[in-house]
């Protein structure tokens, strides 16, 4: 037995040595089974002296692996005190896949028989398309086959054509359908806790996929059998570049680098505190309109999800349209930003209000709020309403934000006493690691956004694609962690935002009641981070006008839309309605991407046009700027 030290437990490595043992059992398995090819012997000196030049590819892509990983391993043990987030941890995860399974009732004699019945069922019918049922017909070829189940996984030819693949992944899919099926039906659970089940079994399922390991996947088999094993070991180095960073790669780490085909708009950063850079961009018409836009992202992410490439940008084309056009760009937290609260982040906007009104000497400015950005938004409105202030915002537009939390979406399934109190064991310097939000929004869309790049990038080795949206999703941003506890509890569990004089900032009682501004509210059909009828009960809050607008497509691609792109298309109704349905009942439904409706929104309140010199461009002679855009506080990690 070795006396060599091995590095101690590593939550992380767990996937790797699931992989390494995948990796390992196929190469031996295929290496043996491939026939041998023609091919010379190697030297009489050579450790592989006898093997054909095939069978010394395979044994070489076994050394690689199991040099890969015994380097991982030792790196590992030099940093045995770094912890890697939790959402990666396999205990957690099969705590509570053992917690999930255990509240169906899988031991009911009744449930059992119906499984079993349903698999032999299923398995007659699979084996009948290639002529192994016997009673069950003559069965068809298999080019032909039709399998009474369907699943995006599983669409390539090779699942349905050899049996073993075919009853594979049937077998999963009827399984999968099962369990779900107990989940939804479990009776004697409060709401949350139902999401929760439900959500925990799905999340299961999606994991044990056949897709996902290398002996069930026929289409990573192949990959195997033609690279001589090197497309396993391409898998692994990306697997070993995953767990270094802590963090799953969705898009190649070079393909993007920002102030050059991201974030590239023109502009400069005229000030800086430490909570934000604010940005101002270059104008690109003579004239522009009067009253300026400040667009407040969400603190969660980087600011240039309204400035990816340049056929993209929400940015340039507001610019284009004659905006004048401001951008907040939130710091991503440390430990010196551990006391902030509720409070900074209101301040901040009213700040930055404050700031551009000076900067142009204009009297008030049109604001955007997206996301968390747009609930912060509304609070700060009824901040200025209520100190008389709110003269300073000409008009508010919110990007899928929400104010009233009782129907928040999938989110809410993280959100419970346990899980916040959680947080504090994970945020020992003050500040919440931008991975944990990362791993908790993909496992939202789990197949889309874990597992569909573990078969790709893991199992087929194959390379990152070029994809700025996903570039942008992976640049993570840490939170403070006080300020982040107190959202979950305040707003998300107690839903208190929406308690007329229940929560209090900058020494005011809120009420949104009180916000008289004029407000555009768009909201994702498809959305299942900011559901359209989360969204919609702003509208039942506010005393000032509002226009309301669905857009298709979700969070993201609701929002950033560009008409160049002739994409989805968007809802109005300017009849009056008193719910979501009413208005979706009487809605027109228009063609492409919504921006000129806003566009137009905005003109109607202010027609007033100035001409784009000054400080309307930004380090024009006498203007003192800091820097560049996109600025330093967007590249800080």
């Amino acid at each position: 037995m070795s006396t060599e030290p091995r590095p101690p437990a590593h939550p992380m490595a767990f996937w790797g040595e699931l992989m390494m043992a995948q990796a390992q059992g196929t190469l031996a398995l295929l290496g043996q089974a491939m026939p041998s090819s023609a091919g010379t012997t190697p030297p009489e000196e050579s450790p592989t002296k006898g093997l054909t030049q095939d069978a010394m590819q395979w044994a070489e892509a076994a050394t690689r692996l199991q040099t890969m990983w015994a380097d991982f391993q030792v790196e590992q043990l030099a940093k045995a005190g770094v912890s890697p987030p939790a959402l990666l941890d396999p205990m957690a995860w099969l705590t509570r896949a053992s917690s999930a399974l255990s509240q169906l009732p899988l031991a009911n004699p009744e449930v059992q028989n119906k499984l079993w019945a349903d698999a032999a069922a299923l398995s007659d019918t699979v084996l009948a398309q290639f002529g192994l049922a016997g009673a069950a017909g003559s069965g068809s070829s298999s080019a032909t086959a039709g399998l009474p189940r369907s699943d995006p996984r599983f669409t390539d030819p090779r699942w349905r054509e050899q049996p073993f693949f075919a009853l594979v992944h049937q077998m999963y899919l009827m399984v999968s359908d099962q369990l779900m099926a107990l989940a939804e039906n479990v009776e004697g659970l409060d709401p949350a806790r139902k999401r929760q089940l439900t959500f925990a079994i799905k999340a299961l399922v999606d994991g044990l996929s056949p897709a996902n390991f290398a002996l069930t996947n026929p289409v990573a088999l192949e990959k195997a059998i033609e690279t001589r094993g090197e497309s396993l070991v391409k898998g692994m180095e990306n697997l070993l570049g995953d767990l270094r960073r802590g963090q799953l790669t969705h898009t190649a780490a070079d393909a993007f680098r920002l102030g050059e085909n991201l974030a590239a708009t023109p502009g400069k950063v005229v000030h800086e505190t430490p909570l934000f850079q604010l940005i101002q961009y270059m104008p690109t018409t003579e004239k522009v309109a009067a009253v300026p836009l400040l667009i407040f992202p969400p603190w969660i992410n980087r600011f240039y999800i309204l400035d990816l490439t340049a056929k993209k940008s929400f940015v340039k084309w507001a610019v284009d349209q004659g905006l004048t056009v401001f951008m907040v760009s939130w710091k991503s937290a440390d430990a010196s930003m551990a006391d902030l609260t509720w409070d900074d982040y209101i301040t901040a906007q009213i700040q930055a209000i404050d700031l551009v009104r000076a900067r142009l000497d204009v009297p008030k400015v049109h604001t955007i709020g997206y996301c968390v950005a747009g609930t912060t938004l509304a609070a700060m409105l009824a901040v200025l309403a209520r100190k008389g202030e709110d003269a300073k915002v000409a008009s508010a537009t919110f990007f899928t934000a929400q104010v009233d939390f009782s129907e928040a979406g999938d989110l809410k399934t993280f959100i419970d006493d346990q899980q916040i109190d959680a947080l504090s064991h994970l945020t020992p310097e003050g500040y919440l690691d931008g991975r944990y939000l990362a791993a908790a929004f993909n496992l939202l869309r789990g197949n889309d956004l874990i597992w569909n790049y573990v078969e790709r990038n893991y199992l087929r080795g194959e390379d990152h694609g070029a994809f700025d949206l996903l570039y942008w999703n992976g640049d993570v941003t840490n939170l403070p962690a006080r300020w982040h506890r107190d959202y979950l509890r305040d707003l998300y569990r107690d839903n208190r935002l929406v308690m007329p004089d229940s929560l209090e900032s900058c020494g005011v009682p809120l009420d949104l009641r009180k916000i008289s501004t004029p407000s555009y509210i768009q909201a994702g059909r498809e959305d299942h981070i900011a559901p359209p009828q989360s969204v919609w009960k702003l509208t039942r809050h506010l005393s000032g006008p509002w226009t309301f607008m669905l857009a298709g497509s979700g969070h993201i691609a609701g929002v950033v839309n560009h008409p160049a792109q002739g994409k989805y298309q968007y809802w109005t109704n300017s009849r009056a309605h008193d719910s979501l349905d009413q208005f979706i009942a009487g809605a027109d439904e228009h063609p492409g991407s919504w921006w000129p409706h806003w566009r137009q929104w905005l003109n109607d309140l202010d027609t007033d046009r100035v001409s784009a010199t000054g400080k309307r461009k930004p380090g024009s002679r006498g203007d003192k700027v800091l820097e560049d855009a996109p600025g330093r506080y967007v590249r800080t990690r």
